[in-house]
């Protein structure tokens, strides 16, 4: 395909000139850009382009969505353009990073530290949850289950005992995480987190009780008493200290010379980081948590109201911002220090809120293809990942999204002024009250109560108050006059009315899933150039296994250099991307097999790419694959989606209808 270079010129002007652009690359589907200033991009210019099908800003990068087998060519003739040399992913992500604010770089480090330890903590607070059903007293008896029934007991404790590990030695997952994210060695993070918790110390949480009996063990050095505590249940200490161990370990590494690095550089970084931290990082850190803490509670305490308002309400802004990953820390600091937390309850009804919105939506929209996204991503509400209902629904059309704050604002008041608690994180949505202690679920419900039917019935009755006005715009337009519906109807009727309107086509491909796992719509994608049908139509799988196959006869047309992404072109023409996870360009390769060149003719069924789906996500990408047919082929005249589980090779994802 012959790229029109004027095009490309426009999209030069369009993002501010050459002397606007600090770096640029692409990956498979879109040009990537730090821009010196965004402001000064001309977005009605690039909607006007040929070449582009979408655009967007993301963590710095300014991002300008072209589509595979086009996007390489594009970013040639921009070079040969602009006289600018070739730049990396990394130097591209490495710019963007200098370009955001300092909140925005401490809310990516913390989302970077916490999401991969989510995992263990989403595991042990749905076992926690487990043992409170086990021991608490007053759910099924006016005693616990295991009083009732003693012989459960010994079955609960070790149940608490699974339960309580993780949050136990929560030190060493942040070891872990933190020390990787800031470029040191995860085993030395996890020493690190082991340390603050080892058993010699103190606990953290009978401080407060030797403090006042004056029990406190403390280490002599030289004079200077130093208390002998622990840090479990802290955030604070172990972050700073992991940030500390992996600027000395890489300053040591740097300068010590490779035939003793083993026997210096681990043993010094642990020993003047263990120091550091016992002397110095843990105290001072240790107070300012218990501050923090204090001036939450007190707020909570005396303005309740307020704080369910405000936090009840906005939790679902927070999401978009991604700034909610910041108050996992805070959960984590309010249950090690005061037993459990009131903010995790208000996220779980702010999930339910968000849910019960889009799924009030199946009632107000006609078109099919939205109706089921509004089902499957209220269901993912449900159960606490708010995503697919935020972006792919509710945000589209403004008024759930709203709707779901105010339900989540009242159920948010209710259980402020009740003092309901969370004895676990990880658990959200409607398991969410798991979580919660068995001795406040009541309140809880009611609140689950409010977040369901709120925003619910006022989403149908709005919704279905502004498609009336639309339908009647439609009639009142036919006769004759002009009248404009809102954006969001009007997306759902000339939807509609494209599918009514098209013909019948003679040829038909079926595209089997070249994964196993379930097929969901390219809604839940969490990147917008996908889940906007910019790059064009089809689904995405939440892989169940590493695994890629050929969906049909075809020649491997493209693959990427970093190895997550290929086109295959049919015998008709047609091509389709299968792209591995998102943004795993920025893994260059690693976790990922290719067992196919370009070139390569390929049988249906035919192994194609093996992946590392939790080396993918310990680097801190999603494995959803997204399978699309390119938008701007025009052999295709239609594409039915089909999605629920899958299996490779057998289950067929997508029916492209050709043109005759």
């Amino acid at each position: 395909m012959a790229i029109d270079r004027k095009n490309v010129e426009d999209i030069v002007r369009a993002v501010g000139g050459k002397e606007n652009i600090e770096v640029a690359t692409h990956c498979v589907t879109r040009l990537r850009f730090s821009l010196y200033d965004e402001s000064k991009v001309d977005s009605a210019a690039l909607d006007a382009n040929d070449l582009v099908k979408g655009q967007f800003s993301s963590q710095g990068q300014f991002q300008i969505v072209i589509g595979p087998g086009t996007v390489d060519k594009v970013y040639d003739e921009m070079i040969q353009l602009t006289g600018g040399a070739r730049s990396s992913k990394d130097e591209v992500k490495s710019a963007a990073a200098r370009k955001q604010n300092p909140l925005q770089r401490a809310i990516k480090t913390l989302a970077d530290i916490f999401i991969p330890i989510l995992p263990a903590i989403v595991t042990a607070g749905l076992l926690l949850g487990i043992n409170n059903i086990l021991t608490g007293p007053g759910i099924f008896f006016s005693q616990s289950l295991v009083d009732v029934y003693p012989q459960w007991k010994d079955i609960a404790a070790i149940i608490n005992t699974i339960a309580s590990t993780a949050f136990t030695f929560l030190p060493a997952l942040i070891g872990w995480a933190a020390v990787t994210r800031f470029g040191g060695s995860p085993l030395l993070g996890i020493v690190l987190g082991l340390i603050l918790v080892h058993p010699d110390l103190l606990s953290a949480y009978g401080y407060a009780s030797a403090s006042t009996e004056g029990t406190v063990p403390t280490w002599n050095l030289f004079g200077w008493h130093l208390e002998k505590i622990g840090y479990q249940g802290q955030v604070l200490p172990v972050l700073v200290s992991a940030y500390i161990l992996a600027g000395i370990e890489k300053f040591l590494n740097k300068r010590v010379h490779d035939s003793i690095k083993l026997l210096v550089v681990a043993p010094v970084t642990l020993l003047i980081t263990g120091f550091l931290a016992f002397t110095i990082i843990g105290p001072v850190t240790f107070g300012i948590a218990n501050a923090i803490t204090s001036g939450l509670v007190y707020v909570f305490d005396h303005f309740a109201i307020l704080g369910g308002l405000i936090y009840g309400g906005f939790y679902a802004l927070l999401v978009i911002t991604g700034m909610h990953h910041t108050f996992l820390a805070v959960d984590v600091q309010l249950i090690g220090s005061e037993g459990g937390t009131f903010l995790w309850p208000m996220l779980a009804l702010s999930n339910i809120a968000q849910g019960a919105a889009a799924l009030a939506m199946m009632f107000v929209i006609k078109e099919q293809k939205t109706k089921g996204l509004a089902v499957t991503s209220s269901i993912s509400a449900f159960l606490g990942v708010t995503e697919p209902a935020i972006f792919g629904v509710n945000i589209r059309y403004r008024y759930p999204f709203i709707f779901g704050m105010i339900g989540s604002a009242l159920g948010g008041v209710l259980l402020t002024i009740n003092q309901v608690r969370a004895s676990s994180i990880g658990v959200g949505g409607v398991p969410g009250f798991l979580s919660i202690f068995p001795n406040q679920w009541g309140v809880f419900f009611v609140g689950m109560a409010i977040v369901l039917i709120v925003p619910f019935v006022a989403t149908v009755l709005y919704g279905r108050a502004v498609v009336s006005r639309a339908e009647k715009s439609s009639v009142v337009a036919a006769g004759g006059t002009t009248t404009v519906s809102p954006p969001a109807v009007q997306d759902e009727l000339s939807s509609r009315q494209s599918v009514q309107g098209s013909q019948e086509p003679v040829n038909i491909l079926e595209l089997a899933a070249p994964l196993s796992g379930t097929a969901v719509p390219l809604a839940q994608v969490p990147d917008p150039a996908f889940a906007e049908g910019q790059m064009g139509q089809g689904v995405a799988i939440e892989p169940s296994e590493g695994k890629v196959y050929a969906p049909f006869d075809a020649t491997v047309a493209h693959v990427i250099k970093s190895k997550h992404a290929l086109i295959l072109e049919h015998a008709s023409g047609v091509q389709v991307l299968i792209h591995v996870g998102i943004n795993t360009v920025s893994l260059k390769g690693s976790g990922f097999t290719q067992l196919k060149n370009i070139g390569d003719k390929v049988k249906a069924g035919e192994l194609l790419l093996e992946f590392d789906m939790d080396a993918i996500r310990a680097a801190g990408y999603p494995v959803i694959t997204p399978i699309i047919i390119p938008a701007g082929q025009e052999m295709v005249e239609k594409i039915e989606e089909k999605t629920g589980p899958v299996a490779a090779k057998q289950t067929s994802i997508l029916t492209i209808h050709l043109k005759g």
